[in-house]
């Protein structure tokens, strides 16, 4: 049906137990992450999650390769390609982005700056593949286990799906895990779920057969749970997102009053200064909540950025270039002391020609610069023999 994902290494053990045995099955959960961004988790903490995350992928793989293998000898593989081929590449980021986080870990060295890059590599997002891009770490471990969860049931594999009162309680405890992710119009789509669980039960319990609506129950909560921690990356992107174009924009407020400065000092100390309106990140109005709207607004931001990053090169550039003048011509006077130029006739009038034109206001920078240039010529060492 599709090719199994590369396992990779785990790179450094972590430490002792970090294996699991092969028939783990669907009873194996990804282990609860320390932390959170920006927090830097206790090293005990760290230490034992990265232990349980190692066993859940080496468990999760093996069920994962026995789901694939059942998918396969299956009357329709078709039907199960997309789930596996997404469980897989869930699994696979989360192996990945594991390898990293034991290499951040170095074996228990890690300091309290890395173990917060640690918690970033946990709670950010994983990026790369289409996929996960949009989900964390543990977001996609517990998208993984929605999706084998699924598979195994549609494929009646799971040995614990066996048992109706078992059956009954892994759907309730889905559901509920669905309500506590369930934002706006899903809250209803989730209470429709609880309303068909109550019918099976009531069922169940006057000994009617249950099999077929509790089979695309299960289904239906798989599907809803991995839709739900989809859009909650997704929500939680968004307000990221956000966040990241406000401090972006009260930044750039607050270059340009700085800027109008800088323009105005270009102006008045700069003959023929530059000519550009210092851009106000303030006509874009606020910072918009949809989600595409956003998009536009941070590509606007982009410009106005752009645009102040060529107003202060514009407007510095001459500034700089005449302190550097400046710099330049007490350099060649030291120089002239050293060789014994400096009581010349011509280095005291070249001198005064550099200074003057440097001085002046506003300054002409073309005539400064040729004015430097003749006085480095004239502070030269003098030829032997007419020293």
């Amino acid at each position: 049906m599709t090719q199994s994902a590369s396992a990779g290494s785990p790179g450094a053990s972590v430490g002792a137990g970090a294996g699991a045995p092969a028939g783990a099955g669907s009873a194996v959960h990804a282990p609860q992450a320390p932390g959170g961004l920006g927090v830097a988790a206790e090293p005990r903490a760290l230490l034992t999650y990265l232990t349980d995350l190692e066993a859940w992928l080496d468990a999760r793989r093996a069920e994962l390769d026995r789901l694939d293998a059942a998918a396969r000898r299956s009357a329709d593989p078709s039907a199960f390609t997309a789930d596996v081929v997404l469980a897989l590449t869930l699994w696979q980021a989360v192996r990945t982005r594991t390898d990293e986080l034991v290499r951040v870990w170095d074996s228990g060295r890690a300091s309290i700056v890395e173990r917060e890059r640690i918690s970033q590599l946990v709670w950010g997002r994983l990026g790369g593949d289409p996929a996960t891009s949009l989900l964390s770490l543990v977001e996609a471990a517990r998208l993984c286990d929605a999706l084998a969860g699924q598979l195994a049931t549609r494929l009646s594999y799971d040995p614990h799906a066996a048992d109706l009162a078992t059956r009954l309680r892994t759907v309730a405890a889905g559901i509920a895990r669905a309500e506590d992710a369930a934002r706006g119009d899903d809250v209803a789509r989730v209470a429709r779920l609880r309303e068909r669980l109550g019918k099976v039960r009531a069922d169940a319990s006057r000994g009617a057969d249950v099999a077929g609506p509790l089979a695309e129950l299960e289904a239906e909560i798989a599907r809803t749970e991995r839709d739900l921690i989809v859009a909650g990356a997704r929500r939680r992107s968004l307000v990221r997102d956000r966040e990241r174009a406000v401090a972006l924009r009260e930044t750039l407020a607050a270059r340009a009053p700085v800027l109008a400065e800088v323009a105005e000092r270009c102006r008045r100390e700069i003959a023929a200064p530059p000519r550009l309106a210092v851009p106000d990140v303030n006509r874009l109005g606020e910072v918009p909540s949809d989600r595409d709207a956003l998009a536009t607004y941070v590509e606007r931001l982009g410009a106005v950025e752009r645009a102040l990053d060529a107003c202060e090169e514009a407007y510095t550039g001459p500034l700089r270039e005449r302190a550097e003048l400046r710099f330049r011509v007490k350099g060649l006077l030291t120089r002239a002391g050293r060789n014994g130029r400096a009581a010349s006739a011509t280095v005291v009038a070249g001198t005064a020609e550099a200074r003057d034109a440097l001085e002046t206001t506003p300054c002409d920078l073309a005539l400064a610069r040729h004015f430097v240039d003749q006085l480095e010529v004239l502070v030269r060492d003098l030829p032997e023999g007419h020293r």
